[in-house]
C-alpha cells in the first residue's frame, strides 16, 4: 500500500513541477485540474490519476517519424514544452554538424492543427536564439510546400508542424535535413537513422524548459512567393505540347486541410479551370468535423466529394489529407456504373506508366530509377523493365524511398507519390495529383477512361491484385507474439501453392535494411509480407496475387484473382492464430 502510495506522491509532484513551468496556460490549467480531481477520494480522483499516469509514463520518443501524439499537458504529450525541448535538440544538432564559420539555415513550415502555429513560432524563437539563420512559412501550408523550401533556400534543416492524417486530438513533428547536414541523395529528405538518435540525444540534454533562450524577433517570416514558386515549379511538370488537353471535371476535397488553395492554384495554372471544391471539406478545420477520420483511405472519408462528382457529373475526384502529401483518385468504374477510389498501387502504376511514356527518349534508360516500397505492388517494378529502366525496392517509408541514388519516380501503396524528387524529396500529393488529372484528360479525349488504362497494364503484366489484413491489438507484446509464431512455425503453402521462398527481413539483405517482417513468396508467385506498423498498434498484412492475362479476358482474371486472394486471407488468418473471422 505504501508503494502505491509512495509512486502516486512521485507522479504528482512530477505533476505540480510541470505545471509550475509550463509556458502555456491552457495545458497548464488543463493539468492543475486534473492535479485537484486527483484529490478526490472517488472514482474522479481515480480516472483523474490514471489520466496523469499516462501523461507522465515516459517521454515521447522522438525517431525517424519525428514526434507525434495527442495534444495535451506531460511529456507523453504534444505541447510547448515537447516542442521546445525538440527544437533546442535540432538546434544544436544542426549547429554541431555546421562546418567550422558556417551558420546553419533552417525553414519551418505549419500546418492548420491546433497548436501548429504556435509549435512553429515557439521553434523559430528557439533556432534564432541559437545563431541558426531562420525562415518561417508565411501561413499555414501543404508539408510539400516545407519539402520544396527546403532544398529552395539551401536550407540544412527543415521542420514542419504537422499530424498529416492522424485524428482532430494529434499534432505532430517533422524533421527534414540538407545543407551541411546530409549528402547526396539524403538532401532535403526525411531524417533517418543514425540522425534520428543523435538528435534524440541532443534533446535528452536540453535544459529546463524556463532555461531554454528564446528570441524575441530576428527570423524572416518568407513572402507569398515561396508559394509562388512551388506552385510554378509544380504547374512546369505539365507538358502541354504533348498533352494538350483539358476538358476535365474535377472534384477537389482538401478534407478540412490546408492543401485546397495550393491545390486549386496548381490546377488552374496548368490550365485545369473547371475544378468543384467540396464545399463542406474546402476550408482548415482542425476539428475536421465531416470526416470520423482525416484519411482518403478510411470508409466514408470520401462520401462528400463522391456525392458532388454523381451531382456535377464530374470526371475525376482529387482528394489530398489535411497536410496535402497524399492523393487519392476516384472516378466512375463504367463495369459497375459506380464511382470507386482507386487503389494507391493502381495510381502508382498509372502514373509510372504515364511518367515513363513522358520520358521516352530522354536520358539513358538505366539512370532513371523508378521505386516502390517492399510492400508495394511488383507491378512498377515490370513496367520499368518493359520500358528499360532501372527500379529499386525500399522499405516502407518514403524517407527510404527518396533517398534511392537517381531517383525519378516513386510511390508507396499508402497514397504516397513522387513524381519530382528534384523539387520535393518526399510525397507529393500536389504534384503527384497534376499528373494525374493530365492523364485522365488525355484519355477522356481519346473515348476513354483510367479503368481502360489499368486493363492495359494488365494485359501487359499480369492482374495484380493487392489486398490488406490489418490486426489491431490493445497489447502491443501480442504483435511480437504473432510475428514469432510465423517465425517458428512458417506456412508451407498459401492458397494450396507451396512456399518457394521465407525471408525474415530482419536480416537484412543486400538490397534491403534490416527491419521486423516476414515476406513469403509461393510457385504460383502470390506474396505475402506481414510486419508490425510503425505508427498504430496493429499487425499488417500485405498480400498480392499475380493473375495469367494471355488470353486477354481481364474480367475473367480479376474473377480467379479474387478467388485466390481470398483463399491467402483465409490461410494468413490461420497461420497468425485468428480464430474470429470479425478481426
Amino acid at each position: 500500500m505504501s508503494s502505491h502510495a509512495d509512486s502516486d506522491s512521485a507522479l504528482l509532484i512530477s505533476a505540480r513541477q510541470w505545471a509550475e513551468t509550463d509556458p502555456d496556460p491552457a495545458t497548464q490549467r488543463e493539468l492543475l485540474d486534473l492535479l485537484r480531481q486527483a484529490d478526490d477520494a472517488g472514482p474522479a480522483g481515480t480516472a483523474a490519476l490514471q489520466d496523469i499516469g499516462d501523461r507522465f509514463s515516459g517521454t515521447l520518443e522522438f525517431g525517424t517519424a519525428g514526434l507525434r501524439a495527442p495534444l495535451g499537458a506531460g511529456p507523453m504529450r504534444m505541447n510547448r514544452v515537447v516542442v521546445r525541448r525538440t527544437a533546442s535538440g535540432v538546434a544544436r544538432f544542426l549547429n554541431d554538424s555546421a562546418p567550422e564559420g558556417v551558420t546553419p539555415r533552417a525553414v519551418i513550415g505549419f500546418d492548420a492543427r491546433y497548436n501548429s502555429d504556435v509549435f512553429a513560432l515557439d521553434t523559430a524563437a528557439i533556432f534564432t536564439a541559437a545563431g541558426i539563420t531562420t525562415f518561417l512559412l508565411p501561413s499555414a501550408l501543404p508539408t510539400p510546400v516545407l519539402a520544396y523550401a527546403v532544398r529552395a533556400l539551401e536550407c540544412d534543416g527543415g521542420v514542419m508542424v504537422t499530424a498529416s492524417h492522424n485524428p482532430p486530438a494529434d499534432n505532430g513533428y517533422k524533421v527534414y535535413l540538407g545543407g551541411h547536414t546530409v549528402q547526396d541523395s539524403g538532401q532535403g529528405a526525411q531524417i533517418v537513422a543514425p540522425y534520428d538518435a543523435q538528435i534524440a540525444e541532443r534533446i535528452a540534454q536540453a535544459p529546463d524548459v524556463d532555461s531554454i533562450a528564446m528570441a524575441e524577433d530576428g527570423w524572416t517570416v518568407l513572402p507569398e512567393a515561396i508559394i509562388t514558386d512551388y506552385v510554378a515549379s509544380v504547374t512546369a511538370l505539365a507538358l502541354p505540347e504533348r498533352y494538350p488537353h483539358r476538358d476535365l471535371k474535377i472534384v477537389l476535397t482538401p478534407m478540412h486541410g490546408v492543401g485546397g488553395a495550393t491545390a486549386v492554384q496548381i490546377l488552374k495554372s496548368a490550365g485545369f479551370d473547371d475544378v468543384v471544391l467540396v464545399a463542406e471539406q474546402a476550408e482548415p478545420d482542425p476539428d475536421f468535423p465531416t470526416v470520423d477520420f482525416p484519411n482518403p483511405e478510411e470508409p466514408g472519408a470520401l462520401d462528400l466529394a463522391l456525392a458532388a462528382a454523381r451531382d456535377t457529373g464530374a470526371d475525376i475526384v482529387v482528394a489530398n489529407d489535411p497536410d496535402a502529401d497524399r492523393l487519392a483518385i476516384a472516378a466512375l468504374d463504367p463495369a459497375a456504373q459506380e464511382w470507386r477510389m482507386l487503389r494507391g498501387d493502381e495510381v502508382g502504376a498509372l502514373l509510372g506508366a504515364h511518367i515513363g511514356a513522358r520520358i521516352s527518349g530522354g536520358p539513358a534508360n538505366t539512370e532513371t530509377i523508378f521505386a516502390n516500397s517492399v510492400v508495394s505492388s511488383r507491378l512498377l517494378a515490370s513496367i520499368a523493365a518493359e520500358a528499360g529502366y532501372a527500379h529499386a525496392e525500399t522499405l516502407t517509408g518514403f524517407k527510404w524511398i527518396s533517398r534511392v541514388p537517381g531517383l525519378f519516380y516513386g510511390y508507396e501503396e499508402a497514397l504516397g507519390y513522387c513524381v519530382a524528387p528534384d523539387l520535393v524529396k518526399d510525397k507529393d500529393g500536389l504534384s503527384a495529383a497534376l499528373l494525374m488529372v493530365e492523364l485522365a484528360a488525355e484519355v477522356k479525349a481519346k473515348g476513354r477512361t483510367l479503368f481502360d488504362l489499368l486493363d492495359e497494364l494488365a494485359i501487359a503484366h499480369g492482374l495484380h491484385l493487392n489486398d490488406q489484413l490489418s490486426v489491431r491489438v490493445d497489447d502491443l507484446d501480442l504483435l511480437g507474439t504473432m510475428m514469432n509464431r510465423l517465425r517458428a512455425d512458417v506456412p508451407s503453402s498459401l492458397a494450396g501453392s507451396p512456399v518457394v521462398q521465407a525471408v525474415d527481413l530482419a536480416k537484412g539483405s543486400a538490397n534491403l535494411p534490416p527491419t521486423d517482417g516476414l515476406l513469403y513468396l509461393t510457385a504460383d508467385r502470390m506474396r505475402v509480407i506481414v510486419r508490425p506498423s510503425g505508427t498504430e498498434p496493429k499487425l499488417k498484412c500485405y498480400l498480392e496475387v499475380i493473375e495469367d492475362t494471355a488470353d486477354g479476358d481481364v474480367d475473367q482474371a480479376r474473377r480467379r484473382a479474387r478467388t485466390t486472394m481470398d483463399a491467402v486471407l483465409a490461410d494468413v488468418r490461420t497461420a497468425l492464430g485468428l480464430n474470429n473471422p470479425a478481426q
